[in-house]
C-alpha cells in the first residue's frame, strides 16, 4: 500500500477516534480539543493528518477551529435544517407522525449475491437488518400496510437496534445522534417490480401484482454507507409527486 493510502486511512481512523470521545463526553461541548502538536505526539501521526482528521470532525459540525482560538466542541445542528427538495406523498406518510412501523425482524445478517444485487451492499459484510411493515397509525395489524420496509443498518452502528422498538420515524437521525456524524448524501432509485408471494401476503394484494421500489442509500461524510432503505409500495398506494423549476441562464 503507498504512503499517501496511509496516510489518508490514518486520518480517518484519527477522526473515528475523535469523534466517538467527543460523543462519549471525554471532549464535552464547549471544551477545547487538544492541541495539533498534543494531537500528534497522541496518534504517532504527521500534522498534516492531524489537520485532515480536524477537517472531517468540521465537516460533521462537531467542532469548530479558529486561529489561536484552538478546536472547539460545537453544539450539533437540529435536524431541522434538514430539507427535502424532491417528495413523494408516499415518503411524507413513512416519516410523518401518523404512521407506525411494525417490525417483524432484526437480525444481523451476511450479505449474500441476491441481497448484494438488491442493495448494492458487499458480498460477505454483516449489516443489521429490520424488516417490517408501514402502517397507517391507528390501522390494526390486519389492515393493508401502506408498504414493505427494510432497513440495512451498518454494523459500525448496529447499536441503534436495541432503540428501535420504541422509536417511531426514520433512522438516520438516531444514527447521528448515537455516533456523531452526518448524514450528508442521500442516493434514491426508484424500480418497478411485480411482488412475490411473501411480500404480496404481508401487503394484502395478490401476488405478481406491481409495485413500486423506493431504495435509498445514505452517506455519511467519510463517504462509507451508513444505511440502506428498502420501501416497497403496491402501485396503487404510491404516488411520486415532484415540482420543477424553469432556470433562466
Amino acid at each position: 500500500m503507498s504512503d499517501a493510502k496511509v496516510a489518508d486511512h490514518r486520518y480517518l481512523q484519527v477522526a473515528r477516534t475523535l469523534r466517538k470521545e467527543i460523543v462519549d463526553g471525554v471532549y464535552p461541548v464547549g471544551s477545547q480539543l487538544p492541541t495539533e502538536h498534543e494531537l500528534c505526539e497522541r496518534f504517532a501521526v504527521s500534522r498534516y493528518t492531524i489537520r485532515e482528521a480536524l477537517r472531517r470532525l468540521r465537516d460533521d459540525n462537531l467542532v469548530s477551529s479558529r486561529p489561536r482560538a484552538g478546536t472547539l466542541v460545537v453544539p450539533r445542528p437540529s435536524a431541522d435544517s434538514y430539507v427535502q427538495h424532491v417528495m413523494s406523498i408516499n415518503d411524507l406518510l413513512e416519516f410523518a407522525t401518523d404512521t407506525r412501523f411494525a417490525i417483524e425482524s432484526v437480525a444481523m445478517v451476511t450479505i449474500e449475491d441476491e441481497l448484494a444485487a438488491r442493495t448494492g451492499l458487499g458480498i460477505g459484510e454483516q449489516w443489521l437488518t429490520v424488516r417490517g411493515f408501514r402502517q397507517t397509525d391507528g390501522v390494526e395489524d390486519t389492515g393493508p400496510a401502506l408498504c414493505r420496509t427494510e432497513y440495512y443498518i451498518n454494523r459500525a452502528f448496529a447499536a441503534v437496534g436495541r432503540l428501535l422498538q420504541r422509536h417511531q420515524g426514520p433512522i438516520f437521525p438516531l444514527i447521528e445522534d448515537l455516533f456523531g456524524l452526518n448524514i450528508v448524501e442521500v442516493q434514491q432509485e426508484i424500480v418497478a417490480v411485480l411482488l412475490t408471494r411473501e411480500l404480496s401476503a404481508g401487503l394484502d394484494v395478490d401476488p405478481g401484482t406491481p409495485a413500486l421500489q423506493v431504495q435509498r442509500t445514505y452517506r455519511a461524510s467519510d463517504g462509507q454507507v451508513a444505511q440502506v432503505t428498502i420501501n416497497t409500495h403496491p402501485a396503487s398506494r404510491f404516488r411520486h409527486s415532484m415540482t420543477m423549476r424553469r432556470v433562466r441562464g
